[in-house]
């Protein structure tokens, strides 16, 4: 049986939650593997709507076993914030487990991350101000900490320790904070150690041996390819690997177990933060796309950017992440528009490029070449099999999938777990 791979084809939002969901009732294993509670899924279930931080989404789905694995940098107290909010709603959440090596966020690092921040100015990189970037930095430098670390008071303390000895040089010389204490780091890390403890397991023995067993493991990423620190739009971009080769690192799956790359791609294109986005609308269509599809950050409730499908980006993760299967979501948000634009290529300085620029000046540049296609008017939120869609909403979904490097497998309609239309089953 396969582990699967869901990773976001853009710069984040496109629904990986809801496709992460789909599948949930296949799979066995649904796997965090990258990122912190810096990106959200909002999972819609029945009438029940499920914004989810840092769990896993598979988490709402019973019988599957949710892991946050050691690529991840987990905030102690947001997890427990979010475990206590759906076990009120009814939610079991007891099988649960998490990596003892994944790296926790102190609250030194959520401090460093918003003071950097500011102190950037216009050359902020438009952070969540999570910790997650200074969290993700200290474990490069070997100076982090890993949820394993709080069950040694010992190894924490000398941990605590070695990373405070240059942060707060920082705060108080170059931030003019007030210095942190090793003391009360520790007494706020230790306090998570009893609670967390019969969560923790050795999660890539874990999954290796669920995969042995013939069960199914679906890894989940946060963020998006556009956002991974080495294939993004680097500055612009997360501190972790979102891309299918980060699936492996953030696991402890090793590459030859995925079997399955499945990229979730939005009918259109948003962004949060900063950074080029060459489709970016500033004007009465690009409000529209943020009204009709509620483009505010599920974490941060930040307006989205919202800009055309742009076909040149959606090649780059087929061919970065090796995607077998695209799931094209939002496609009911651009019913009523009379012609729909997609980007074919870019223009930058008179030069066409059919594929991403190779330098960060050129894309920054890039104006975007489009082709129109025919809108729809008709409610397609109701439509369960692709012949139901209209003819210019088919036509739409084609012409994009020969654009795009990979099959278009599943085309979502509406926010709800039934709204979606299954052109190749992903299992």
């Amino acid at each position: 049986m396969p582990a699967i791979a869901i990773i976001g084809a853009q710069w984040g939002d496109e629904g990986k939650g809801k496709a992460t969901d789909l599948l949930g009732g296949s799979v066995d294993y649904v796997v965090k593997f990258n990122g912190g509670n810096n990106a959200g899924h909002t999972v819609v279930i029945g009438d029940q709507k499920y914004a989810l931080h840092l769990l896993p989404s598979g988490i709402l789905t019973p019988g599957v076993t949710p892991v946050i694995g050691n690529g991840v940098v987990v905030d102690l107290a947001v997890l427990f914030e979010e475990l206590e909010g759906l076990v009120a709603r009814g939610v079991d959440v007891s099988r649960l487990k998490i990596s003892a090596n994944a790296h926790v966020i102190p609250d030194y690092n959520r401090s460093l991350d918003k003071v950097t921040e500011r102190f950037l100015g216009k050359r902020r990189i438009g952070t969540t101000g999570r910790g997650i970037g200074p969290t993700y930095a200290d474990k490069m430098n070997r100076v982090g900490i890993r949820v394993q670390d709080l069950f040694d008071e010992k190894i924490l303390t000398q941990k605590v320790e070695g990373a405070l000895e240059v942060k707060n040089h920082l705060f108080t010389k170059v931030y003019n904070r007030r210095a942190v204490t090793v003391e009360d780091t520790v007494e706020e890390l230790l306090a998570f150690a009893d609670r967390v403890a019969p969560m923790v397991a050795d999660t890539g023995l874990l999954l290796n041996q669920a995969l042995d067993r013939g069960e199914t493991v679906l890894l989940e990423a946060g963020q998006a390819t556009l956002l991974d620190v080495d294939h993004g739009t680097y500055p612009f971009v997360t501190s972790s690997s979102a891309t299918a080769g980060g699936a492996c690192t953030g696991s402890g799956i090793p590459p030859t177990r995925l079997d399955r790359i499945v990229a979730i791609v939005k009918a259109y294109t948003t962004r949060v933060g900063e950074g080029p986005f060459p489709t970016e609308l500033f004007d009465a269509d690009g409000d529209h796309l943020r009204e009709v599809g509620a483009e505010f950050g599920t974490t941060t409730g930040r307006p989205r950017r919202c800009g055309w499908y742009d076909a040149v980006i959606a090649r780059y993760a087929a061919r970065v992440n090796g995607v077998t299967d695209f799931v094209l979501t939002k496609l009911d948000v651009l019913t009523g528009l009379e012609r729909i634009p997609v980007c074919v290529a870019y223009d930058v300085g008179g030069v066409r490029h059919d594929e991403m620029p190779v330098n960060q000046t050129d894309f920054h540049h890039a104006v975007p070449v489009y082709e129109y296609l025919p809108g729809w008017t008709e409610d397609i939120s109701g439509a369960r099999s692709f012949e139901e869609l209209p003819a210019n909403a088919r036509a739409y979904v084609e012409a994009v999938e020969a654009m795009s490097g990979a099959r278009i497998s599943v085309v979502g309609v509406g926010p709800s777990r039934a709204a979606t239309v299954v052109r190749h089953p992903l299992v």
